[in-house]
């Protein structure tokens, strides 16, 4: 069974989380939403206040299919003037190791195709760890580095793995991770070979913000839809802090809002949820 690392030990998690809650700061709050569509809305609504909360607001953002939703909302409220992103920095969570910016698969691709091509941000506002670096220990030194330079991240969205993996943390990380290389667990290396021809495509090692990295970040804004998440995502919420499942840790982070489709929320114990 894994268990609480010395950073983010347990009980010293817990104590602050509730030291936090004492000082009135914001506890984990779940939105149930009947669709995908709703939730990707309720999502965007949430990045796009912050975004005029603060200009400069520092984003942390993620791959996969669960915020292409968010991003093309994001895309339509850039486009009508509701939001700017001029001033806005990017930081992504994670890279392949061994493929080129302009490989279809590769996040710097995603990123590019499914939002930064289709806004005013500034290219050099934008953050990917860079898989190809002639030292990738290096890489993942000067990619932390970069993020403390840029004042820590104000607003983190998460996804989940099947295996309960956010960003490329696969079970068994340390919970006082910075970004680092990771071996792809075979789940995960399975779940998304249908982004390539084959699983054989699929990289066998990443660039991943730590769990650490994560749980700095101000805010977090976690996304997970479908039934097929359902029973990862009570794991997360439900179950024990442990390195088992990383994205537990997030139930002892001070400000969490999880949005949820119906059917990933199918598992959650009722007095968990906010109904919208």
């Amino acid at each position: 069974m894994g268990q609480p690392d010395a950073v983010f030990n347990k009980a010293n998690l817990q104590a602050d989380y509730f030291i936090n809650k004492k000082r009135g700061v914001k506890q984990m709050k779940i939105i149930v939403c009947k669709t995908y569509q709703e939730m990707s809305q309720a999502a965007a609504d949430i990045v796009a206040r912050q975004i005029k909360k603060k200009p400069d607001t520092v984003l942390g953002l993620a791959t996969g299919s669960t915020p292409v939703g968010l991003y093309q909302n994001l895309i339509k409220m850039n486009r009508d003037g509701v939001i700017d992103f001029s001033g806005v920095v990017t930081f992504n969570l994670d890279e392949y190791v061994g493929l080129p910016k302009e490989h279809p698969c590769s996040y710097y691709r995603f990123m590019f195709d499914n939002l930064f091509d289709h806004i005013n941000i500034k290219k050099e506002n934008v953050h990917l760890p860079d898989g190809l670096a002639p030292s990738l220990e290096d890489e993942c030194k000067v990619y932390e580095q970069k993020i403390t330079q840029a004042g820590g991240i104000d607003l983190q969205v998460l996804g989940i793995g099947h295996n309960g993996h956010i960003g490329f943390n696969e079970p068994g990380t340390p919970f006082e991770s910075v970004s680092h290389i990771v071996d792809l667990a075979p789940r995960t290396i399975q779940a998304n070979s249908r982004f390539f021809s084959s699983p054989d495509e699929v990289p066998r090692k990443a660039l991943s913000m730590g769990i650490k990295s994560i749980m700095h970040a101000r805010m977090i804004l976690f996304l997970a839809s479908g039934k097929d998440k359902a029973e990862i995502v009570s794991r997360a919420f439900n179950g024990p802090v442990t390195t088992d499942v990383p994205a537990s840790v997030l139930q002892l982070h001070p400000d969490v809002t999880a949005i949820l489709d119906e059917d990933a929320a199918s598992c959650l114990q009722k007095q968990l949820l906010l109904n919208i």
